[in-house]
């Protein structure tokens, strides 16, 4: 019995349905499932049970001693959110939660972190564990994730296998339900057929061209391998990368979206919005190096190939992986 929280959102979908596509059916789904748009990521799934998020502390005190795994991705994701109470349920005690339940019950876990606590990037994107006391993330939700890291490392009993993964950029099928804190390739596709152009974000740093700007994005169906492979390879505890580790420009973004649907690039440049301008990240690119050297060997999608796959076969037909 494998668990998977956040279930009917974006990456823990498209998880369900990899796990699915390599045999394993008896999965249990943890979220919040009041929202219709997001319960359709979950149709077509091999599905033991729905556990509803806020009842999966009392379920577990059941079913505990039955469950084999848990992939933790349930989170409030919203980077603009600053209501650090929201974080604090659910990122923070709602994952120490997690974490004792998993060892009360010696559960392996793998968990969500994020990118978002590297900050601007001051001190770098190695995954190294002591980094995580240095690191001044840029808002409310990468300070949460930040947080349940650095609590995490300081625990002197842990289950007997954890993964914490920061996630990068991560774009790709099953992201319909999330609008505005949906990937850049979305809102790309989107503007192209309303307007038949993509306007990005200015540079306001003299090291960057407009649309020079760069980011690790990273396919989910990608993703979703790299968690399978923590679940199936017992490697070193601690937190993990989880990247493409090549960094590419918002312009290459937004041009491979338009060859995707078949049209001619029309790309021009805004300013970007003040109140995010001195916290907005130019550059970011995982070390994949230490995921590597513990057995993962296979490759990543090119964002050529990831946004070739995901306009053709699911945003313009509008499918759900």
């Amino acid at each position: 019995m494998i668990v998977v929280t956040g279930a009917a959102g974006f990456i823990a979908s498209v998880l369900v349905g990899r796990l699915n596509e390599q045999g394993y059916k008896n999965i249990v789904v943890v979220d919040d499932f009041s929202n219709d748009k997001k319960n359709k990521n979950l149709e077509n799934k091999s599905i033991t049970a729905r556990v509803d998020r806020e009842n999966f502390d009392n379920w577990l005190k059941r079913n505990g001693e039955h469950v084999e795994f848990i992939f933790h991705l349930g989170a409030r994701t919203d980077t603009a959110e600053f209501d650090k109470s929201i974080f604090d349920h659910l990122n923070v005690n709602y994952s120490k939660m997690v974490w004792e339940k998993c060892i009360e019950y010696g559960i392996p876990l793998v968990y969500a972190s994020s990118a978002a606590t590297y900050g601007l990037g001051e001190h770098g994107y190695e995954d190294k564990d002591e980094l995580a006391e240095k690191l001044q993330p840029l808002n409310p939700y990468g300070e949460s994730k930040n947080d349940f890291d650095k609590w995490v490392l300081k625990q002197e009993k842990k289950p007997l296998y954890w993964i914490g993964i920061k996630f990068f950029n991560v774009y790709g099928p099953n992201e319909y339900h999330k609008s505005r804190m949906a990937s850049v390739v979305w809102h790309t596709f989107n503007q192209i057929q309303k307007t038949g152009k993509m306007k990005l974000f200015k540079s306001h740093n003299p090291d960057f061209e407009d649309g020079e700007q760069q980011r690790d994005f990273v396919y989910v169906k990608d993703a979703a391998d790299v968690l399978i492979f923590h679940m199936e390879n017992r490697i070193k505890s601690g937190i993990y990368n989880l990247g493409s580790g090549k960094a590419r420009t918002f312009y290459d973004l937004a041009a491979n979206t338009f060859k995707a649907m078949d049209k001619e690039p029309d790309i021009s440049f805004i300013p970007t919005p003040e109140d995010i301008r001195d916290k907005y990240q130019y550059f970011t690119e995982a070390k994949m190096e230490k995921t590597r050297k513990k057995g993962y060997d296979k490759p990543f999608h090119t964002l050529e190939e990831g946004i070739e796959d995901y306009v053709k076969n699911y945003l313009i037909p509008g499918k759900y992986f």
